[in-house]
């Protein structure tokens, strides 16, 4: 039986999903809360937030994602980091998955994923639980009531976390299974609770298909200056590098949190939520985001609360460091009601240094820009994917390559060809360890950090003078107003300094290694200033 409202003239049973149980489409905030709380999905908390857990993942499964194999796909997909999958082993697995929907319930949302009209896609997503229709309203972006009036999907998700894939049967990795037909038009995932799957499935889709429209998919926040959507930055970044913290600045708009598109007239949001990181999250350093976390509605994944108050704890990472907060875009005062921005004016690449090496801040020149774009070097922290619980360093290519269905390059070409055209200034921002490694060092201040981006941002940066730093040949302030002037050159940092040249040597050569993939690929100024 249909319950909600359907505009659509396509039901889920014309769809092929039929014999279901009750079907709600597009229901409220509200309606989603109520049903996630009467079939014990999760609880309700404070200000009428829903508290939920994730089990067994609390991360991405990046491994587990999979493109069907097609005429269309063979020659244009990145198969060093998307696995294969045939068509007739995603035939059987979606068969498998519409007789496992037999009989149970299921949950609509309509939406749109793109700001920009040009270039917005229509999906539908079909959710086992509520709660993950409800973090996915929160995500997209949602259509009003005159879209909603005969709105026509583009792509539809499938997601049943109940369903577990039969790797010989289905041709995949595990019982976990993101599988991606792009002449079906359809996305499914199964065998994980874990709702970050959802988004990162839409972002994933986008980056397939906006290269051909000459638009630069990118895996970063925004932000514009108050009333001038023309001074726009954007700030690329792994998560917990702090895309989402340093981009809800209350002195800027933000535009978006994780997922944007750079286009021939200015940059969009792809979406219309933000899924931040709560671990240590404080009203002190985080106003803004710390006040979702009691709003109605709000998705709390995976944070330990006490049982009787509801009150949440904000350090225990009992369940996952991971843990997040997903809420609609406009919780944040000073978000972008449009989702719009100008060309980015200044492009901030943020990474997590785990060796404690790298400078808080450091300008690149456009060849250097190309350079740390396609090394896209940082350290996943702990809980953003399964099986990471401490630090690692990686280098994720154009700081997104789990989310990546075409080679690098293309990417790469793109981000070079829109610098040259709009002239953006392009800053490597370190906001990992300082003084040592992690275990032994600190992580850099959120303040120092925010002093950093202020006095670019606030620019041009009144910087008297820069070095030229050994090891990686970018420039680096000596002095910037509200920082410390030690900071900027981490060597001093270090008690040992002995120390930190050999784990600077050993970074620069982890550089050096990841790059030859790319030597046959880039440009030769690009080349000629390649680490060594």
């Amino acid at each position: 039986m249909d319950h909600g409202l359907l505009k659509s003239s396509m039901t889920l049973a014309e769809q092929g999903y039929a014999d279901l149980g009750a079907v709600y489409y597009n229901a409220t905030e509200a309606d989603l809360v109520a049903h996630a709380i009467r079939r014990n999905e999760g609880q309700l908390g404070k200000g009428g937030t829903l508290i939920v857990n994730t089990g067994k993942f609390t991360g991405r499964s990046p491994k587990d994602k999979h493109i069907v194999v097609s005429d269309m796909s063979e020659d244009i997909i990145w198969w060093d980091a998307n696995a294969r999958m045939t068509p007739d082993a995603f035939d059987r697995l979606h068969a498998d998955m519409r007789a496992h929907m037999v009989g149970k319930d299921y949950f609509v949302q309509d939406l749109f994923a793109g700001a920009d009209q040009r270039y917005q896609i229509g999906m539908r997503v079909i959710s086992e639980l509520a709660w993950h229709n409800l973090f996915i309203r929160h995500m997209l972006i949602r259509p009003n009531a005159s879209q909603l009036d005969g709105f026509m999907a583009d792509y539809t998700l499938v997601n049943c976390p109940s369903f577990f894939a039969d790797p010989e049967r289905h041709g995949c990795r595990s019982e976990t299974v993101i599988a991606f037909n792009i002449e079906q038009k359809l996305i499914l995932v199964a065998g994980t609770k874990y709702a970050g799957e959802n988004k990162k499935a839409v972002f994933t889709l986008l980056n397939y298909l906006l290269p051909e429209k000459g638009v630069m998919p990118m895996h970063c926040s925004a932000n514009h200056a108050l009333d001038n959507p023309a001074d726009t930055a954007v700030f690329f970044g792994l998560s917990g590098t702090g895309k989402t913290t340093l981009s809800a600045d209350p002195e800027r708009t933000l535009i978006g949190d994780d997922e944007h598109g750079w286009s021939d007239s200015g940059s969009f949001n792809f979406e219309g939520g933000c899924y931040a990181k709560t671990i240590n999250l404080s009203a002190e350093a985080e106003p803004e985001i710390f006040a979702t976390t009691t709003m109605f509605s709000t998705v709390i994944e995976n944070m330990v609360c006490d049982p009787r108050t509801c009150e949440l704890d904000y350090t225990d990472d009992s369940y996952t460091a991971n843990m997040r907060a997903a809420y609609p875009l406009d919780f944040i005062s000073n978000a972008s009601r449009s989702g719009l921005g100008g060309h980015p004016k200044n492009i901030i690449m943020l990474t997590c240094d785990a060796f404690g090496v790298l400078p808080p801040i450091a300008r690149l020149t456009p060849a250097l820009a190309m350079y740390h774009f396609l090394s896209g070097f940082t350290s996943k922290v702990a809980g953003t994917e399964r099986g990471v619980t401490e630090p690692e360093p990686t280098f994720s290519t154009c700081f997104g390559a789990p989310f990546l269905p075409r080679r690098p390059e293309v990417y790469g070409k793109l981000l070079r060809d829109k610098i040259a055209q709009h002239g953006a200034t392009c800053w490597l921002v370190n906001t990992g360890w300082t003084g040592g490694a992690y275990g032994t060092g600190n992580r850099i201040p959120i303040s120092a950090t925010r002093a950093l981006l202020s006095s670019v941002l606030d620019g041009p940066p009144d910087y008297s003078s820069f070095r030229i730093d050994p090891n990686f040949g970018f420039e680096v302030p000596l002095d910037v107003s509200g920082v410390d002037s030690q900071l900027l050159d981490p060597r001093r940092t270090w008690l040992d300094v002995a120390a930190y040249d050999v784990a600077a040597r050993k970074l620069v050569n982890m550089f050096a290694s990841n790059f030859e993939q790319y030597h046959a690929h880039v440009d030769k100024d690009v080349l000629a200033i390649a680490i060594s």
